[in-house]
């Protein structure tokens, strides 16, 4: 489906902010987490064509960026690829596929309200989690950490298929996540439990209105407008929920409501753009 077409000045702010300029490329593993917190939620492998903020974009640097089919060959894929498994490794930044199975990565600060969403708290894990993702977590929390080969035989899931999709469910819920990336003597994940990694975000109570309002929050704060399905579109979250979310941020006057489902960072005038695109080039230039 066709992007609904962004005023330059939206597009020029989100380059600054999402480093769609060749002069703010992410290239290494401190980059890429400074990146992900400036962010607060990003893409791994996402492109030109998908909305919201991406690592593979920030990494070509350029709003345009589109992924090749044969991405093997294509050194900005490859780059983006092997900081995804560096990020994974340093564990500063959570890494999963969450809501609708997106691989995303998390800033610390927002992995308190992406739980509050669709995390599964302890006690609520027989009821609301599949046999299979059960034995998978056993065995996870018996061994706390364990390659993919190794935990699939140690969960008696002699189906591939099943064992996936259990290993999905566990990382949709904000349970388990890749912990290591090994390529000898053959590729594989390691996994472990999120808890053992961020053990304080996890813990931390947020109500669902405010995990809302602040994921809401976090991506104008960096789109500086959203359009309709936008928000929902780049998180996982239902159009109402978004829409609850952004409502939110009128009612304490952070954005306004330009029309039914756009929204507008109340702070982005004519004046704050310009004053934001002359800090953005100072940071770039300090940046290289």
């Amino acid at each position: 489906m066709p992007r609904c077409p962004l005023p330059s000045e939206i597009e020029e702010y989100r380059d600054a902010l999402w480093q769609r300029e060749n002069t703010a490329c992410v290239d290494t593993a401190l980059q890429a987490e400074r990146f992900i917190e400036r962010v607060g939620f990003t893409a791994c492998m996402t492109d030109a064509r998908q909305p919201g903020p991406s690592l593979y974009v920030a990494v070509c640097g350029r709003r345009d960026a589109i992924m090749p089919r044969n991405v093997q060959k294509d050194p900005e894929s490859s780059h983006t690829w092997m900081l995804k498994d560096e990020l994974v490794r340093r564990g500063r930044v959570y890494y999963g596929k969450l809501a609708r199975g997106k691989a995303m990565f998390l800033a610390p600060r927002m992995i308190p309200y992406f739980r509050a969403l669709w995390g599964v708290p302890r006690r609520e894990e027989k009821k609301r989690l599949s046999r299979s993702a059960l034995a998978v977590l056993k065995m996870l929390r018996k061994e706390w950490e364990m390659a993919t080969a190794d935990l699939r035989a140690g969960s008696g899931i002699a189906d591939r298929k099943r064992f996936m999709q259990a290993l999905d469910e566990l990382q949709m819920a904000m349970i388990v996540l890749p912990s290591e990336v090994v390529y000898q003597p053959k590729f594989s994940y390691l996994w472990g439990l999120a808890e053992e990694r961020f053990p304080q975000e996890l813990v931390r109570k947020v109500d669902r209105q405010t995990a809302l309002r602040e994921i809401a929050r976090c991506f104008l704060a960096g789109a500086g407008l959203t359009i309709p399905g936008e928000l929902a579109r780049v998180t996982g979250l239902s159009r109402p929920e978004a829409g609850l979310g952004n409502r939110a941020l009128v009612e304490e006057g952070y954005a306004v409501m330009v029309t039914p489902g756009t929204y507008r960072l109340a702070a982005l005038t004519v004046a704050a753009l310009y004053e934001r695109r002359q800090f953005s080039s100072l940071e770039n230039r300090r940046r290289s």
